[in-house]
């Protein structure tokens, strides 16, 4: 069997699990570089800037890999990181931007205004995890979307690529940038593959006026439909989904059928009788 992989959040805490040795294969591994590259060419796609010389901040942004392609298009950009070794090889790599060492769950030291745009690369994940006894999520969250609605921009755009873990962690994330004044949604791509199914979050800081936002199309759906927002169930309606037109089965109906099911398996099953699926009565 194959074991699963482990998720990087799980292992440690980002600034302990991007080292020197981690940090120098996002210099090395041409891999590792094709992959952000793609992601951060999608992620300024979605953002779809109103022209060429914009100023836009990075989140999370490593070893500078997708601040060249910033670069490369003609934007000035600064950059934000938790993890000192991987801004020392952004710096070694000379990348054009600014970098600063920043916990973006403790909030994005910059004035108001600052931002026309911002991306972020597989980096807000790491918010969801509660790496010591003393942080909480939902608190990072907020904290983190607040100063983010603050750095940007009346309008401005940010791209937030990431991977969720599960249902709950995107209704999280997504409600908590709901609740700090961004509208927008969460945009999947390639929703119906397993591999090249990608996740970003797609949200506005407010709109400026004579301008409307033009709602972003996903890849990889039927028809170029866009797909900008995960309905999310509540408990109750998983439980009753499904539901609907189908008879109610009963006790003993269900134990005769499953009794049924282990005779054709060669099963030994015992004798049906009056007394099968009957209730018990509680010992006194």
């Amino acid at each position: 069997l194959v074991a699963k992989m482990s998720r990087p959040e799980h292992i440690a805490p980002p600034e302990e699990f991007y080292n020197k040795e981690e940090a120098a294969k996002y210099a090395t591994n041409s891999r590792m570089r094709e992959i952000q590259t793609s992601l951060t060419e999608r992620a300024l796609e979605l953002l779809s800037l109103p022209s060429e010389d914009c100023f836009v901040l990075d989140v999370g942004c490593g070893s500078g890999l997708s601040g060249e392609c910033l670069t490369e298009s003609g934007h000035q950009w600064i950059g934000c990181d938790i993890s000192n070794d991987m801004l020392m090889v952004a710096k070694e790599q000379e990348v054009e931007g600014d970098v600063v060492l920043n916990d973006m769950g403790q909030g994005l030291p910059f004035r108001p205004g600052s931002f026309d745009g911002c991306i972020s690369i597989s980096a807000i994940q790491w918010l969801c995890n509660a790496d010591r006894s003393d942080a909480n999520p939902y608190r990072r969250l907020l904290t983190f979307f607040t100063s983010l609605y603050r750095s940007l921009v009346r309008g401005g755009r940010a791209v937030l690529q990431w991977y969720p873990e599960n249902t709950q962690q995107m209704e999280l994330v997504t409600s908590c940038a709901m609740r700090c004044g961004f509208s927008g949604g969460l945009l999947v791509d390639y929703p119906n593959s397993t591999r090249a199914k990608k996740y970003f979050l797609v949200i506005y800081a407010g709109q400026r006026e004579g301008h409307k936002h033009k709602e972003p199309t996903a890849l990889g759906v039927e028809g170029g439909a866009a797909k900008t927002q995960v309905g999310f169930e509540k408990k109750r309606e998983r439980q009753f989904k499904g539901k609907q037109g189908k008879k109610d089965v009963t006790a003993r109906d269900w134990v005769n059928n499953k009794k049924q099911r282990q005779r054709a398996q060669g099963k030994e099953v015992v004798n049906d009788s009056k007394y099968t699926a009957r209730k018990r009565r509680p010992k006194f």
